[in-house]
């Protein structure tokens, strides 16, 4: 049974605070919000990057895509996902939530590292593939942890959007556990 009313605060990476309130979905928001989960928990944004595992530039263009999403999923679902009912004692809504978690969270993410990454996959001599030079970034390690930081956001959101719409158990596939050393791989104990 999705639940009528939720403490709706989310953290936010680089210091930036917390958003939230008291949230009571109603069902035009519930819809909005399963929407979302779906988009969320297939992207690579809820995927834990390992040390060695994916690529950087994808993991920036699928958060890149998430602001489409958003667009999307607010404009056919409307006003009615933007206004908290105060009559129902709701402070927050799925509209401010989500845009919270855009430019609170993944912009600032994007416009840091989006063109650093670029700047260097410019300078890519033609003898070394894309995915060996990437790993040889310097910064690379910096962008893990920031995608990392991210995902945390993220996946308190998802968690949200889950409960408002009892799916909790759609996230049960995403890989919770924790990050391998270095070096380490999949089969290792």
């Amino acid at each position: 049974m999705p639940l009528e009313e939720v403490n709706a605060e989310i953290g936010l990476p680089w210091g930036l605070g917390k958003v939230g309130g008291t949230w009571r979905p109603d069902d035009a928001e519930r819809s909005a919000a399963w929407e979302m989960l779906v988009e969320l928990s297939t992207r690579i944004a809820l995927a834990e990057m390992r040390p060695g595992e994916g690529l950087l530039r994808e993991a920036l263009t699928s958060h890149y895509a998430l602001f489409d999403v958003t667009r999307d999923v607010l404009r056919r679902h409307g006003a009615a996902t933007a206004h908290p009912d105060f009559a129902r004692k709701s402070t927050v809504s799925f509209a401010a939530l989500s845009i919270s978690m855009l430019n609170g969270a993944i912009r600032p993410l994007l416009a840091y590292w989006h063109p650093m990454l670029r700047d260097y996959e410019e300078r890519k001599p033609a003898e070394i593939s894309s995915i060996d030079w990437e790993r040889q970034w310097d910064r690379a390690e910096m962008l893990r942890k920031e995608l990392a930081d991210v995902r945390s956001t993220l996946l308190s959101y998802a968690g949200l959007i889950a409960d408002v719409c009892d799916a909790r158990p759609v996230l049960g596939a995403i890989d919770f556990t924790p990050p391998r050393p270095p070096g380490q791989s999949r089969n290792d104990p």
